[in-house]
């Protein structure tokens, strides 16, 4: 085993040193690359690039509502001009509206509640928060205060004077109130006679109710009145409401005799040491002013109520299409009543004043001899006309027409004749 190690070493240094004596590898450069030349198109057969083509308008767009609904009201009809931004169709809003009501509604709450935070206290506010502390603590210390034989003296009084004034209500009149009443009914009768005497003896004169016996007979008539209304009174059933007021005095009168007598109870003594507290914490807004927690709190009510009033108003505005720019009306697909869908398309409008040619089978042999700029030359096959143009735009993307791939080519025309109508044929020459 010795031996294996010793020859397994050495074999080791071997190879060791003639990796030392290896000579360095050649670092071979990379190849410079060489610009290849742009290679010249060259048209194989000659003339120039023709296409059938159509006029379209410049701008043209389908219009769709963004929210779904019952069309209210169709403004415009096929052929009509209008401005941008003029109103094509509306959606029923009664919903809308009342939804945006009621963000208004609300965001003016908000507002409020971070102006009433935020504005300084009236001082009618801080003296009524005074009252009401000055109110909680007295009653904290009437069920806490023992109470004075002197407060217990006083509410057995009025205990006592309410059961009698209750009890005064049912009893009889005494005899010398009842003859004394007697006494004034009969004189007052005696006074009205007098008086009426009085009176028969001028009542014929036409200034009679101007005269002093006019009006010592009404003077007595009162009197008399008054005299038998205080007798009637005497023997007369105690009103409802007498006998509720009388009744509310005796349970008042007892209750606070009640509470003098009795021990507070840990609930009674922990309710008023809560109004003590909460009148304590109203004082301290009213004074200290609202934390800043607080008013960030109602600043971001605030925020959050606007943007509820922008999303209304919004919703409200998408149900109203109008158009995106200054054109003519060529297709109106829905009437009032209809219920649409969002993103159907309700409506056609196009920019008539200014037509142009769109190729419809400019083949991909031909595009790579096309350029923005070019001159051409448009025959309208329904008019019998050429007209000059130049290539306006060239589409980035192909399509597939029979299988052939085709761009299409956009031609400005340098005149435009009043009979040339969207959609009509057209033949395209490319070229000078």
């Amino acid at each position: 085993m010795r031996l294996t190690s010793w020859l397994f070493g050495a074999s080791a240094i071997v190879l060791a040193c003639a990796g030392c004596t290896q000579p360095a590898p050649t670092v071979t450069p990379a190849p410079t690359a060489t610009p290849i030349p742009p290679i010249a198109l060259v048209r194989t057969t000659g003339g120039n690039v023709t296409a059938s083509a159509n006029v379209a308008p410049a701008q043209s767009a389908n219009l769709a509502l963004p929210a779904a609904g019952r069309v209210a009201e169709v403004f415009v009809a096929v052929g009509d001009s209008v401005p941008a931004g003029a109103p094509l169709v509306r959606l029923d809003t009664a919903a809308a509206e009342i939804a945006l009501t009621q963000a208004r509604a609300a965001y003016f709450r908000a507002q409020a509640q971070l102006a009433e935070l935020q504005a300084d206290p009236v001082a009618a506010q801080v003296a009524a928060a005074q009252a009401q502390v000055a109110a909680a603590q007295a009653r904290l210390a009437q069920l806490t205060d023992p109470p004075r034989p002197a407060d217990i003296a006083a509410a057995e009084a009025e205990l006592a004077a309410a059961q009698a004034a209750y009890q005064a209500l049912f009893a009889e009149p005494d005899e010398g109130a009842r003859i004394s009443a007697l006494a004034a009914l009969a004189n007052a009768r005696a006074a009205v006679q007098q008086a009426q005497a009085a009176f028969n003896e001028v009542k014929w004169r036409n200034d009679a109710g101007a005269l002093p016996q006019s009006r010592q007979l009404q003077e007595a008539t009162n009197n008399l009145e008054a005299a038998q209304a205080r007798y009637d009174a005497l023997f007369a059933d105690p009103t409802a409401a007498a006998i509720a007021a009388a009744s509310a005095r005796i349970a008042q009168a007892k209750a606070t005799l009640d509470r003098l007598q009795a021990p507070a109870t840990a609930a009674q003594l922990a309710e008023a040491q809560a109004q003590v507290d909460a009148a304590l914490a109203q004082l301290a807004t009213l004074t200290d002013g609202a934390r800043s927690e607080t008013v960030a709190v109602a600043a971001g009510a605030v925020a959050e109520a606007r943007a509820a009033v922008q999303r209304a108003e919004q919703s409200l505005a998408d149900l109203t299409l109008r158009a995106p720019f200054s054109g003519v009306v060529t297709a109106v697909n829905v009437a009032a009543g209809e219920f649409v869908m969002a993103g159907t398309p309700v409506a056609t409008l196009a920019a008539l004043d200014t037509l142009r040619i769109e190729t419809v089978d400019l083949s991909e042999r031909d595009i790579a001899f096309v350029s923005v700029g070019q001159p051409a030359r448009v025959l309208i096959e329904p008019l019998a006309v050429t007209l000059p143009g130049r290539v306006a735009r060239i589409a980035p993307q192909p399509s597939t027409i029979g299988g052939d791939v085709v761009y299409t080519v956009w031609i400005d025309l340098d005149e435009q004749p009043p009979a040339l109508r969207w959609g009509m044929s057209a033949e395209v020459t490319i070229g000078e």
